[in-house]
């Protein structure tokens, strides 16, 4: 019976590294080498809830930003080959039901989610295989290329806000997320402002092209400045809520210029709730809008954007570490520390 190295979550803030059975491989799968698995401000909020309703529930493989080297193929699978390079999603949508149909792969009614980056070994389900599993390119290192997954995330933020040249676009939320948001929107010629409240972050930012940054740490609204700071004093043209809290979101609402458009990107609890201001909202025609996961044309855009040298993960990857120390990784990201995403390397660099 073969085994792996694993880190296994088995509730609230409980993860462990542990020795696993390694079952076969059914058709259709692939067997990954892991060489390189990023954390995830996902996987800190299920790290400290202890399972995620849709994803995961413990006891679990952990973590989902992973690339490497296929170790084996299962039966039936074509066009993929041992001792490949490749990253691959940690969803594929079902491309049957009426979301898909509609080109909107990340509301699928069957979206299948994977986990477990964080092991020497990684057991890649047939239809992430068939739909979300991309080559690595010559010289792309795997870290690099394992940031496609949020960086996808990211993009279809960017696609759902419209951001367009010319234009002001405030994101709230200095986490990675956030930073890749920021750099999405420079790509696409917007002036940027950063809201956030880790000045280590907020420096980041500034790295990154931020054209403003607002320390959010001790002001009370921060939509009074960031309405100052849009053309005309009129608030920003966009402005994407990178938070997940409720009272940044409505500052998101009272920010954004007349005509504009509000993102509530963050992810959210489910009791989470956003009051609207409803006169604002008709008489100065705003819209409100959202944007989950990815589908399998933005992940293939990220990663392109990445192995092309649009987008450089290192300013996002801070740190490197063995699996032993995800555990410790994961409980210092709990904390707030300043690092932004670490490299979990299962075999070494």
């Amino acid at each position: 019976m073969r085994r792996m190295r694993a880190a296994v979550l088995h509730g609230r803030e409980d993860v462990r590294v542990e020795v696993v059975e390694l079952l076969p491989l059914e058709p259709g799968e692939v067997l990954l080498r892991t060489r390189a698995a990023l954390t995830c401000g996902t996987d800190v909020k299920v790290f400290r809830r202890g399972y995620h309703a849709r994803m995961l529930k413990p006891p679990a493989l952990f973590g989902h930003e992973v690339a490497g080297v296929v170790e084996e193929v299962g039966p039936g699978v074509e066009g993929v080959r041992p001792g490949e390079r490749v990253v691959v999603a940690n969803s594929a949508p079902c491309g049957v039901c009426p979301s898909c149909l509609d080109g909107r792969e990340g509301l699928c009614d069957d979206l299948l989610f994977w986990n477990g980056a964080y092991a020497e070994f990684a057991r890649i389900p047939a239809r992430i295989v068939e739909k979300n599993l991309v080559p690595i390119d010559p010289g792309v290192d795997f870290r690099m290329a394992a940031m496609a997954e949020p960086l996808a995330c990211a993009l279809r933020g960017i696609e759902q806000s419209n951001v367009a040249a010319g234009q002001t676009v405030a994101v709230i939320g200095a986490g990675s997320i956030g930073l890749m948001l920021l750099v999405l929107a420079r790509l696409r010629g917007a002036r940027v402002i950063v809201v956030g409240r880790n000045a280590g972050r907020l420096a980041k930012a500034r790295e990154l092209g931020a054209h403003e940054v607002i320390d959010a740490s001790e002001l009370a609204d921060v939509a009074k400045p960031l309405r100052q700071r849009g053309r005309g004093g009129q608030g920003p043209d966009v402005v994407i809520e990178a938070a997940g809290l409720a009272e940044t979101a409505e500052a998101a609402i009272r920010a954004v210029r007349k005509g504009g458009l509000v993102n509530l990107f963050a992810g959210w609890p489910a009791d989470a709730r956003v009051a609207l201001d409803a006169l604002r909202m008709h008489y100065e025609e705003l819209t409100v809008t959202s944007a989950f996961h990815h589908t399998p044309a933005s992940f293939r855009t990220a990663y392109r954007l990445i192995a092309d040298g649009g987008v450089d993960p290192a300013a996002f990857i801070t740190d490197l570490a063995p699996l032993d120390a995800v555990p410790e990784v994961l409980r210092r990201m709990a904390r707030g520390g300043d690092g932004l995403k670490t490299a979990i390397l299962p075999w070494g660099e």
